[in-house]
């Protein structure tokens, strides 16, 4: 079955004070329909840049970005617009997302009014129904969103990506600004309109435990380019890079024997300026397995196993065991059974 879309060597580059920054440098990937492909990484690593790419909110620089075979990265103007109702986005905040003195019913039916879509009758008919699909009363249409939670917001936000029936939805950060327990609602939301409609996901987040409950597969990205790609299931239970690792290693669980949390320590070091980044293996800096190989060659992704592809010398340096060498064992300050 061929990919709903297709990334390939994209590259994002900004103009800034201190020179070019290349935010997203040669990623690629696929994603197909009713499927949902997690993107992780910590602050500044080039997830956002990478999914407004693919929305065409920002241009890219090189590489393409095809969707059912149509490279609407090289399409712009009246040539993309046909095209923007297959692919909708979720931002992170959505209180800053909506206009604050735009009524609800009409924020939901302008994305059907600008493509030219049905009669008023028919788009205030399409509002109700996409309100009741995701859990809010359609009397609620007049509001404006000062009027609602932050739970409920997203929930407008979400209904409002859906009003066109988009293929694919770019979901930034949609529950870091929620608590834990509207999370949980909008995570079940995402995952009952997929079932139903066969959406798939891009799904951007800084936290794996989030990603964990809603990716069928999961990208780890560090400092622009993408270090490891796997199944949910394999990234978890076998995770290869020393970066993936330690986000695992992060993740806060609870220890009874412990009576509490566990505590784990930071990774050393600071992440490196994008706008110079170090020559080899962009983590070596950090990494408590680096060589002098990776500080002086950048590895490339390989698949070390069928549909688990690592960039780490670790497993692809010609000295390593056939298939790709076996995970190492994390350093001691990196064991979730540390305690201070």
């Amino acid at each position: 079955m061929s990919a709903l879309l297709e990334v390939e060597d994209l590259r994002v580059r900004y103009a800034t004070r201190r020179g070019s920054l290349m935010a997203v440098d040669g990623v690629s990937f696929s994603l197909h329909a009713g499927r949902t492909l997690g993107l992780v990484g910590e602050s500044g690593c080039g997830k956002s840049s990478l999914g407004k790419a693919i929305m065409r909110i920002v241009d890219p620089h090189s590489g393409a970005i095809r969707l059912d075979g149509v490279d609407i990265g090289r399409l712009s103007g009246r040539h993309l617009r046909p095209h923007r109702r297959r692919f909708q986005m979720v931002f992170q905040d959505p209180a800053a997302s909506l206009d604050p003195r735009q009524r609800i019913r009409r924020a939901l039916e302008e994305p059907l009014a600008v493509h030219g879509r049905g009669d008023r009758s028919e788009r205030r008919d399409r509002v109700r129904e996409v309100m009741a699909q995701v859990g809010l009363h359609p009397e609620m249409a007049d509001r404006l969103p000062h009027e609602f939670s932050g739970g409920q917001r997203q929930r407008i936000a979400i209904a409002r990506a859906l009003m066109l029936e988009p293929s694919l939805i770019v979901c930034d950060e949609p529950v870091s600004a929620l608590d834990v327990s509207l999370q949980a609602q909008i995570l079940n939301l995402l995952a009952d309109l997929q079932a139903s409609r066969g959406i798939a996901y891009l799904f951007i987040s800084h936290d794996l435990s989030v990603v964990q409950h809603l990716a069928d597969r999961i990208a780890v990205m560090y400092l622009g380019q993408i270090v490891e790609i796997a199944d949910r299931a394999a990234l978890w239970r076998s995770p290869a890079h020393p970066y993936t690792q330690a986000l695992i290693a992060a993740v806060p669980r609870m220890a009874p024997e412990r009576r509490g949390l566990d505590r784990t320590r930071l990774l050393p070091g600071d992440l490196p300026a994008p706008q110079d980044p170090p020559p080899g293996c962009r983590f070596a800096g950090r990494c408590p397995f680096a060589t002098r190989l990776c500080r002086e060659q950048a590895p490339r992704l390989a698949e070390i196993a069928p549909g688990h592809a690592v960039a780490c010398h670790l497993h692809t340096a010609p000295d390593a065991a056939p298939g790709g060498a076996a995970a190492p064992s994390l350093p001691h300050f990196l064991q979730k059974d540390t305690v201070q």
